[in-house]
């Protein structure tokens, strides 16, 4: 083999691997791209059925059920134009409050349910989650006091 081959060998196997690296980190970025939707989009249609996404607005006040087990809660998420009823199983936030900012990981159900499997709650009372006071914003809700801009 002349070593002009050789070279143009090294190059091609250089570029498939380079090539196949790509892939990977690509394939591994997608697995953990979680997309945030509010809960109008929720209702419009635009989340996945079968992939986990996030969710942010309000908790609707009066919307908080705790399951017998004691560890099941059941809210509604609210941007004041849709709202969308969470399940979450687990224990919450210490500032998880209703009337107050939230955002939930988790994946929708066919029923239209989201179930949980994070909660993430404000962590001062100037404090909105940004995917939250988007949320808002996107439904026209009033500014709020402390919301990110």
């Amino acid at each position: 083999m002349k070593a002009r081959h050789k070279r143009w060998g090294l190059i091609v196997a250089g570029l498939a691997a380079l090539g196949l690296g790509v892939a990977l980190v690509l394939s591994a970025f997608q697995k953990n791209l979680v997309f945030f939707f509010t809960p109008s989009q929720v209702a419009a249609g635009e989340a996945p059925q079968n992939r986990s996404f996030r969710i942010g607005g309000l908790v609707e006040l009066g919307s908080i059920e705790r399951q017998a087990d004691g560890i099941t809660v059941s809210f509604l998420v609210t941007d004041n134009a849709q709202r969308l009823r969470v399940n979450y199983r687990g224990s919450l936030p210490d500032l998880f409050k209703e009337g107050k900012g939230v955002v939930a990981q988790g994946k929708l159900t066919a029923d239209q349910l989201f179930v949980a499997d994070e909660v993430l709650a404000k962590h001062d009372e100037n404090y909105m989650p940004p995917e939250a006071a988007y949320a808002l914003k996107q439904a026209g809700a009033p500014a709020l006091a402390g919301a990110v801009k």
